[in-house]
């Protein structure tokens, strides 16, 4: 069976390595943060974001109990501010829309009015070659509903500098799915 989560990371792993820029745009409990530590190591270097401080809070003992590189910062902030923490090209970014795993929060979750300028934002922050992952949960109503509008904006793009692709399994329309989307070398 394919697994949704490995896809994510082979995607990432074809675009990001030693020494890049990630950001992890929704933290949730920093599972995201500490694959995009580990992939940059030492030399490079990972933003992540989230609006509630239970997230910083447990992406912040993750990294610590996993032994990550010191080479992330956690910001209490909604993913649309990316450009006032963040002031250069990045390799690579990832998005978990939703709410916080295991908060009991389920009220909390991501909204449209934030997340279209953060996905616009992270894609104009692209560097060439860069890539996002953006990950939809269908399953609540405001999630079902930021699909359809990014996929909406997704085809807008020229295709001649971002390859806007969509992975879902189609025989369980409120499972989990995800935007891949890649900005040309030449870009």
């Amino acid at each position: 069976m394919v697994d949704l989560k490995e896809l994510h990371k082979h995607f990432i792993l074809e675009h990001l390595g030693e020494g890049a820029v990630a950001v992890d745009f929704t933290m949730g409990n920093g599972n995201d943060t500490l694959f995009l530590s580990k992939t940059v190591g030492d030399s490079g270097r990972v933003y992540a974001f989230d609006i509630q401080q239970l997230a910083l809070d447990s992406t912040k003992d993750l990294l610590e109990r996993e032994g990550a590189p010191k080479n992330y910062t956690l910001i209490c902030a909604s993913h649309h501010r990316v450009r006032e923490f963040v002031n250069e090209p990045i390799k690579a970014g990832m998005f978990n829309l939703g709410y916080l795993p295991g908060s009991g929060k389920k009220a909390v979750t991501t909204m449209r009015e934030t997340t279209m300028p953060a996905v616009e934002a992270a894609i104009d922050m692209l560097a060439p070659d860069g890539v996002l992952i953006v990950a939809i949960y269908p399953g609540h109503e405001e999630g079902a509903l930021e699909g359809e509008m990014l996929r909406e904006y997704f085809k807008t793009l020229s295709k001649y500098k971002i390859c806007p692709s969509e992975f879902r399994i189609l025989n369980s329309p409120t499972s989990p799915y995800f935007f891949l989307i890649e900005k040309s070398i030449k870009a």
